[in-house]
């Protein structure tokens, strides 16, 4: 289209027609659901891309439920003990008895003592089947130390044992043990990264936003704390707690310590981040219309490393698992008649019960799934924070 008055004017390219809208170019169901997503969901779904990472956490999501509810799941009250099935070994479970089919049962153990040796030695009598109970009325308890019951989801067969995966010094189910101590050692790492979050937010937001003499006072700080050597600092400060506390004021003592000594590698990394994104348009911007210092760190700073947040989080917790079963085991940490994995563990520092009886080891099992679970966790919800991937 040329101009009526100026035949030099290059032509218009701009079509005049009205727009409309072609129905080619509109957007597919599929193509809209993902266009209107929300963060949270678009995090989802690369999430459920990432399968090692779900098999992961669908783990940590039984054991936690296990810790919720191990009153109910365990066959066996914590302190139940039968004194004449002291380290017995581990009973398995049959289907078939005689070549028919008779259910899930445990040969019951017939004990006798070599008088040579002058240890029990326990038989399976085979002629005996002895049928596991499920959701029966077994050993009394109270829920969370709270509401009184009795009911569990299996329980060992009348007039009979069942220990599947042994039994320790005193006659006691090695199995309900271990799932008891699910509570505690798992409880341990949710309470002591609750603390070192708090912490390392707090203190390494204030250092890489304000900087100068907070930023270099925090370094400061940093560094000594680092420059310590981990283990043997956990025990001092266990060593330090007074031995008249009880079980439960110890058990929040080694949550605190935990949390206190763990918050120095996220301070320093909220602080290396704030120090780059305090100076971006966004964050100017917001400080220029007023917002207080807690609005942009909190608001607009922290969520744009929110995937080192995660994997900060999810590596954390195992590290302070470990930390409590380690001094535990060692004695300096959580002490009878609490019982965690590191508790039950402690019974295996004599080499010689170990070679005798090699399932008192069972307890390292869990420890070494949860911390493998929880690492495989992490790096599936980094790579789905990962707002560039």
């Amino acid at each position: 289209m040329t101009h009526p008055t100026d035949p030099d004017r290059l032509p218009h390219r701009v079509s005049e027609k009205p727009f409309v809208f072609d129905d080619e170019d509109a957007l597919t169901p599929e193509q809209e659901r993902y266009y209107m997503a929300s963060q949270w969901k678009m995090m989802w779904w690369r999430f459920k891309k990432h399968r090692i990472a779900v098999w992961a956490g669908a783990i940590l999501l039984v054991f936690y439920l296990v810790a919720a509810l191990v009153e109910v799941v365990a066959p066996y009250g914590l302190e139940t003990k039968n004194v004449r099935f002291k380290y017995a070994p581990p009973q398995a479970v049959h289907l078939f008895h005689e070549g028919s089919f008779y259910g899930p049962f445990v040969y019951p153990y017939k004990v006798t003592r070599n008088l040579e040796t002058m240890t029990r030695v326990f038989t399976p009598d085979t002629t005996k089947p002895s049928q596991i109970r499920f959701f029966c009325w077994g050993d009394k308890y109270r829920f969370w130390g709270l509401i009184k019951g009795s009911f569990h989801i299996i329980c060992p067969p009348e007039k009979s044992t069942m220990y599947l995966l042994g039994s320790d010094s005193l006659g006691r189910d090695m199995l309900s043990r271990v799932l008891y101590g699910t509570r505690i050692s798992l409880t341990v790492g949710l309470i002591g990264i609750t603390i070192s979050f708090l912490l390392g937010i707090s203190i390494g937001g204030a250092a890489g936003y304000f900087g100068g003499w907070v930023d270099k006072s925090v370094q400061r700080v940093i560094e000594i704390l680092r420059s310590l050597p981990e283990l043997p600092l956990w025990m001092a400060l266990s060593a330090a707690l007074p031995a008249n506390w009880s079980p439960i004021l110890v058990y929040f003592g080694i949550t605190v310590i935990l949390g206190l000594l763990d918050w120095p590698g996220l301070a320093r990394a909220v602080r290396s981040k704030l120090l780059a994104l305090r100076e971006e348009d966004f964050a100017v911007a917001a400080r220029l219309m007023g917002a207080p210092p807690k609005h942009i760190i909190g608001r607009h700073l922290l969520p744009n490393f929110m995937s080192h947040l995660i994997a900060s989080a999810t590596l954390s917790i195992p590290s302070m698992i470990l930390g409590e079963t380690a001094l535990s085991f060692l004695g300096l940490g959580l002490r009878p008649p609490v019982t965690s994995w590191g508790v039950l563990l402690a019974e295996a520092q004599n080499i010689n019960a170990v070679a005798l009886f090699p399932w008192l080891m069972i307890p390292m099992v869990p420890v070494i799934i949860v911390v493998l679970a929880f690492n495989f966790l992490g790096d599936g919800l980094r790579d789905a924070a990962d707002p560039y991937r």
